[in-house]
């Protein structure tokens, strides 16, 4: 081991409850957990637990996430790699960037697209590495995405643009790579230029529809992807789940989609939740929904 490596080591802090990182507020401790205050911090924490096979996970804004009751045995990165530039039309940003701040520093500086994004929570890393969007404004971030910059597990550093990513409804290829994933570092999004006033009202307007819509308290945002027949909250509505309730977590009664953390929920209440949905939509629909949360620990 070399002494850049001990030295990383010696800041990994050991058994850290992950449900203080998740907006889920679930998650049991991580063995180890370091923060990444830059993309330099990101890659060379990567490549020393790589060299030694400790699992790792890339942990952004906690959100769309849950994490199980016994945590995860290995090491958990949680990317704080904040920084971004405007520069013409373009926003460069590192991987850890919140994706509002994101947002917000693109309707000052007159430049559309973005704004329709306003509201959805984690870093920009993670909404490009889901393709996050809102189904009834037919947008997506990954519109806008002209490449990315990624890290290979075996180091190496490379550019990819748009038809590499191959984005679809809540995907991309980092999702469907599941050997020897690529690390998104930095994030280059192409927009266009329109009037900042436009902009500002745009994104009021968006953020009041979406309180509305969202469920207050601790949530994961939408469980499950929507299939092409109708929404997935829809669908759960139809069969009598609104409001049901395993120990401290409930579907929620104002949008079924969203399971919500009561207090000191746990995350075999939610899997069962879950797994109760999947087979009620499925017993009454014949449709099988697919899950928009990612697992860790499991």
């Amino acid at each position: 081991m070399t002494n850049q490596n001990e030295k990383l080591f010696k800041k990994f802090k050991n058994n850290v409850p992950l449900k203080n990182y998740t907006t889920f507020r679930i998650g049991g401790p991580a063995k180890y957990f370091f923060i990444a205050k830059t993309k330099e911090d990101l890659i060379k924490a990567i490549l020393a637990v790589k060299k030694i096979n400790l699992p790792f996970f890339i942990l952004g804004g906690g959100s769309n996430l849950l994490v199980s009751d016994n945590g995860f045995e290995g090491l958990v990165i949680k990317n704080e790699a904040r920084n971004f530039k405007i520069e013409n039309r373009k926003i460069i940003a590192e991987s850890g960037a919140i994706f509002d701040r994101v947002i917000e520093a693109a309707v000052k500086a007159g430049l559309s697209g973005i704004e329709k994004g306003s509201g959805i929570p984690g870093t920009l890393g993670g909404a490009v590495y889901g393709n996050a969007g809102w189904p009834k404004r037919k947008w997506a971030i990954g519109d806008l995405v002209e490449k990315v910059e990624i890290l290979w597990p075996n180091g190496k550093i490379e550019k990819v643009g748009k038809r590499w990513l191959s984005f679809n409804y809540r995907n991309s290829r980092f999702k469907k790579i599941k050997i020897n994933k690529p690390i998104i570092l930095e994030v280059v999004l192409k927009l266009k230029k329109d009037k900042k006033a436009n902009l500002t009202k745009k994104r009021s307007e968006i953020l009041k529809t979406r309180i509305k819509k969202i469920p207050s308290g601790f949530s994961a945002g939408s469980i499950f992807k929507n299939p092409r027949e109708k929404p997935a909250g829809y669908l759960i509505e139809k069969c009598g789940l609104k409001g049901k309730r395993i120990g401290k977590a409930q579907i929620s009664e104002k949008h079924a989609n969203f399971i919500i953390n009561l207090g000191k929920g746990k995350a075999k209440e939610v899997r069962k939740l879950i797994n109760l949905i999947k087979q009620k939509v499925k017993n009454k629909f014949g449709i099988i929904l697919e899950e928009e949360i990612q697992f860790l620990g499991f």
